[in-house]
């Protein structure tokens, strides 16, 4: 039985979803993140994306989110995941201008209970805050003016 206090772990390309945090984003090897037009932001195996829409360092958090008493649950549900049990390749993270991050290549989402889990191959994930099914984009982004 797993102690309530340890972080669930996925060997490959991994995204956590941390409560009222930011997604934590891990590899056995590197991941990639990139802006819109394709230029290498950073290549590395494990960094924070915000979530909330209002770190001052976007697409990286600051923290912000504790400052401001954010409140991003870590639950979801994914009706839209796929099988990567035999992939394995890079993932890739564009920074879409003032709107998600658009991932692709094998990847885990899961929150950071263990409660809820997915894999995908390809999502969008909300970085604005406003989302109603996050951590996945719905597009609020438009509604609330969300600018980066």
């Amino acid at each position: 039985m797993r102690n309530n206090s340890e972080k669930p772990s996925y060997p490959g390309n991994s995204i956590m979803v941390r409560p009222d945090g930011p997604l934590i984003c891990k590899s056995d090897s590197v991941i990639t993140l990139q802006n819109a037009s394709e230029g290498i932001i950073l290549k590395d195996n494990n960094f924070a994306l915000c979530r909330c829409g209002l770190s001052k360092q976007k697409p990286f958090c600051d923290g912000s989110h504790k400052k401001e008493a954010i409140t991003l649950e870590q639950k979801f549900v994914d009706k839209r995941g796929e099988d990567i049990k035999n992939l394995t390749g890079d993932l890739i993270i564009t920074v879409k201008n003032n709107a998600m991050y658009s991932i692709a290549g094998p990847v885990t989402i899961f929150s950071r209970d263990g409660k809820s889990k997915t894999t995908r191959t390809k999502a969008a994930l909300c970085r604005c805050g406003h989302s109603e099914n996050k951590p996945f984009c719905d597009m609020k982004h438009k509604a609330s003016g969300f600018s980066a």
